[in-house]
């Protein structure tokens, strides 16, 4: 099996998502002796911005136009990257809550990777999958409480952390798309949450 693993905190060991799915992953190796990692940390890969000059990259190949040092460079990362989704039986991303969605880092690599061809395809009417993945694993992390109805933060407002992750991995191509929230990852509670956290990814690991 081979699991494609997006770290989208910039945090390492001090990172509750960097630290439930590493639990996760240990777990699902635990089943899977021969499991494959594929780290993709968005923070450590050189990705390219998606820029004029990437835009123009996107167009040219698009026409099979020749493209120029920068522009293939780019356009070389991003077929590459989207490989990578390609090649994956299975995929986990971890995204911490910033500023009541999710690190910037995590929509640009969306972004790249999301072109007609590659992950998706598009035939004037409707949009297909681009990428044949049986299942993923959205861990979202999240410093507040925002599940609870009585809450002056309900997590309806906040449902985007987990709805995009969700909508571009069904869109792409991932047949089930699983969802696991974990909260109060600031306060007094932080150290008891993740250890909850960690037992419930042990008990998905089976049937992962």
């Amino acid at each position: 099996m081979r699991l494609l693993h997006i770290v989208t905190s910039p945090r390492g060991e001090r990172s509750a998502s960097v630290a439930v799915a590493d639990a996760f992953i240990d777990a699902l190796r635990a089943e899977h002796p021969d499991l494959e990692v594929d780290l993709l940390d968005v923070w450590a890969e050189d990705m390219p911005e998606f820029d004029r000059r990437t835009i123009e990259a996107k167009y040219k190949s698009v026409a099979g136009e020749a493209l120029d040092d920068v522009e293939a460079r780019a356009w070389d990362w991003i077929t590459g990257a989207a490989q990578r989704f390609a090649d994956a039986d299975r995929i986990v991303v971890g995204l911490p809550m910033w500023n009541w969605a999710y690190p910037y880092k995590f929509k640009q690599l969306v972004d790249l990777v999301s072109q007609r061809g590659l992950l998706f395809t598009f035939d004037g009417e409707a949009f297909g999958p681009g990428i044949d993945v049986e299942r993923a694993l959205v861990i979202a992390t999240r410093g507040q409480a925002y599940r609870d109805p009585a809450s002056a933060l309900p997590e309806s407002v906040w449902n985007h952390q987990i709805d995009f992750p969700v909508f571009f991995l069904s869109t792409v191509g991932v047949r089930d798309v699983r969802t696991l929230v974990v909260e109060h990852t600031w306060d007094d509670g932080r150290d008891e949450s993740i250890e909850a956290a960690k037992r419930q990814v042990a008990a998905l690991a089976p049937d992962f």
